[in-house]
């Protein structure tokens, strides 16, 4: 049995033609920007579904035609949304326009947040390691677990009487 170094390895595969430089076509992302020069993404939270648009612009969030302060209410739901601009250190460089259906308003937030997230990076790709690394780019998949028969609610069992 011979010993062989990597460098050999590696030698012979690219004399083989498995390696054409892989590492760099990987790493040049192309943007996927639209003939408005809008980057889209879908965010999904709970049952909620948001279609994000962003755009270079002052900074503005327009949510279902509202801005999103008046949509918004509370200051917790508002900083939700624009955590992927500010980890980003985008804050005032893109317009936000979304629609968004569904679940309640967390649940809205929270697909807001990760279409805002996704689109950011069709719009630049080099932003991705810093998105992915705060943890925008995961859906997360926690939906209210469904009621059972026999039970009050999904787990909750009706009272118990002994006499």
């Amino acid at each position: 049995m011979s010993t062989t170094s990597l460098e050999d390895l590696k030698d012979a595969a690219t004399e083989a033609g498995v390696i054409e430089n892989a590492p760099e076509e990987a790493a040049l992302a192309e943007p996927k920007i639209d003939a408005q020069g809008r980057a889209y993404a879908t965010g999904k939270r709970k049952t909620a579904v948001a279609r994000v648009w962003i755009k270079p612009g002052a900074g503005k969030i327009t949510v279902n035609g509202k801005d999103q302060t008046e949509y918004f209410g509370r200051a917790v739901l508002q900083m939700i949304i624009k955590q992927p601009l500010v980890a980003a250190e985008r804050n005032d460089q893109y317009d936000v326009v979304c629609t968004v259906t569904g679940s309640g308003p967390s649940g809205q937030a929270g697909a807001v947040r990760h279409g805002i997230a996704r689109a950011l990076t069709f719009y630049e790709p080099s932003l991705r390691s810093v998105l992915k690394k705060g943890g925008f780019l995961t859906r997360d998949s926690r939906t209210v677990e469904r009621k059972k028969y026999g039970r009050k609610k999904a787990r909750r069992s009706f009272q118990f009487s002994k006499r």
